[in-house]
């Protein structure tokens, strides 16, 4: 399965990452249904280099026309939010019918802060590091679709 898949790889490459979005959501306990997978990177040089480490291995193509090593190149980042209103580096699995992995970029969420608030979940023998509750309300709250709004208020209650 492509999501054991790809958290098993994130391990097994050491990158430093959280899971957001809706299957986040998931495995807080609020049912949610969605398409991709959302994370959040450290978006340092090294910690870079081992999530194209992952991406090589999983056959993840960026959607656009953008050489993925752009990634890592902060200006770029930088124009892609501001200029493009790019919040998420998508990335595509040759695979058949798996999820698009949307790395989020721009969030305005300081990394190393949420990733010590962290929650460490294992599927299947397989860690994943799930972004603290608060920090999905944060996210969400950014976000400010109605969907989010409905997410932040399940949220409350777990």
């Amino acid at each position: 399965m492509f999501y054991l898949d790809l958290f098993a790889s994130l391990a097994r490459h050491e990158v430093r990452y959280l899971l957001v979005g809706g299957l986040a959501m998931n495995l807080h306990g609020v049912p949610r249904m969605t398409m991709d997978v959302d994370i959040l990177l450290a978006l340092d040089e090294e910690n870079l280099a081992h999530f194209f480490a992952v991406a090589e291995e999983l056959k993840l193509r960026p959607a656009l026309p953008i050489p993925l090593k752009e990634l890592a190149d902060p200006a770029k980042r930088e124009i892609w939010v501001k200029e493009r209103n790019l919040i998420a580096f998508s990335l595509n699995c040759t695979e058949r019918f798996a999820p698009t992995v949307d790395v989020l970029i721009g969030t305005g969420l300081p990394f190393d802060a949420a990733y010590a608030r962290r929650v460490a979940r294992e599927i299947n023998g397989v860690a994943v590091s799930l972004a603290a509750t608060e920090d999905m309300i944060a996210l969400k709250s950014l976000a400010g679709r109605a969907q989010d709004q409905a997410d932040i208020e399940h949220l409350k209650r777990t």
